[in-house]
């Protein structure tokens, strides 16, 4: 088995001392090779056929945008197309082709202009320290500046207007394809389900809580009593209902609970509710630390105390999540003594 040493370059002339295997001074640096033209940076005449085959190119692009707006209002929503065995949506595809040629073409003629008309000179530069002095700073402005010259951008007026107005009309499918997203919220967070005198059930079993069935550290997910028959009436009212109205209740040792003005009924025994909505985008919460009484967000880490009115200590959202009163009724079920007095749910706008 030979030694590795074996494939490397070694000095070959005369004895180096000790015996030492001396290996060879790295490769010099070979240079830059000439550099070679392209038939664009000799011939105007093909300089100026590239020009027009790349605004070409974004003319259609803006075209396309603006024939998607067309596509939306112009085609039914339930018309199909058929190729052969398979059927399709006529307008998705319609949109999806147009948008995404319109795409197509914004991309290619960049490559064009970058590849044939920008120039294409090679440079060498020496590493240096990745902090920049003030002087490298405007030699970067500098040749920014210079970039923007060598491109042609402000020379080539045709290939600047036709990417202009293809990137303006290409804004236009954004704006008309919001109106999928469905109306507005409106006031709809600022009303849940609760209501005064609902029970207090377990999400999973949907059985009504009792203070007694709650230890101290203790925290689970609920859900109002009146949820059950939406389920019946409609699967997608239910959903919605239940997305608004989803709550945690939390037993904390009395002594530990510090509640905010107005609020010192609102609990039953070290018992207090909070919506499970996060406040800062609506993710679902639930995952508590009893020993500091901080639930934490698992999208955004935003972490709320629940000792002290569940406000915010850490992360992204800016409100605290909104507190369902408690109360027990006759039979010794914890109920809401109302519904929120906020709205649920991800901040927005209009929240105030």
């Amino acid at each position: 088995m030979s030694d590795e040493k074996d494939n490397l370059p070694a000095v070959s002339a005369g004895d180096e001392p000790n015996g030492q295997v001396q290996l060879a001074e790295p490769i010099p640096d070979p240079g830059i090779e000439p550099h070679e033209h392209r038939i664009t940076d000799i011939d105007p005449l093909a300089a100026d056929r590239v020009e027009r085959q790349v605004s070409t190119m974004f003319t259609l692009a803006g075209l396309l945008a603006l024939g998607s707006c067309v596509a939306y209002f112009a085609i039914p929503r339930d018309a199909t197309i058929e190729f052969g065995p398979l059927t399709g949506n006529a307008n998705n595809m319609t949109l999806g082709l147009t948008v995404g040629l319109a795409l197509f073409l914004i991309g290619a003629g960049a490559i064009q202009w970058a590849k044939k008309l920008m120039v294409d000179n090679e440079i060498s530069e020496e590493r240096h320290d990745a902090g920049s002095s003030p002087e490298q700073r405007a030699d970067i402005i500098q040749g920014f500046q210079q970039g923007v010259e060598e491109s042609g951008f402000t020379r080539r007026k045709m290939i600047r207007r036709s990417l202009i107005g293809a990137m303006g009309l290409l804004g236009l499918p954004a704006i008309v394809f919001l109106r999928d997203l469905g109306p507005l919220p409106g006031r709809s967070l600022y009303n849940t389900i609760w209501a005064k005198g609902i029970r207090v059930v377990n999400d999973v079993t949907l059985r009504p809580i009792k203070p007694s069935d709650l230890v101290v550290g203790q925290l689970v997910n609920a859900a109002p009593a009146n949820l059950a028959p939406i389920q019946e009436e409609s699967p997608v009212e239910y959903q919605n209902a239940k997305a608004k109205a989803a709550v945690i209740v939390v037993r904390i040792a009395p002594d530990q609970i510090r509640p905010k003005a107005g609020r010192e009924n609102w609990g039953v025994d070290g018992i207090l509710c909070y919506s499970k909505i996060c406040t800062h985008v609506g993710c679902p919460i639930s995952l508590y630390e009893q020993t500091t009484h901080h639930v934490l967000c698992p999208c955004h880490q935003s972490t709320f105390d629940l000792a002290d009115g569940a406000k915010v200590i850490f992360g992204p959202a800016a409100r605290p999540l909104p507190q369902l009163p408690l109360a027990v009724d006759a039979e010794g079920y914890l109920i809401a003594q109302n519904g929120f007095d906020e709205p649920v749910g991800a901040s927005f706008w209009e929240r105030g």
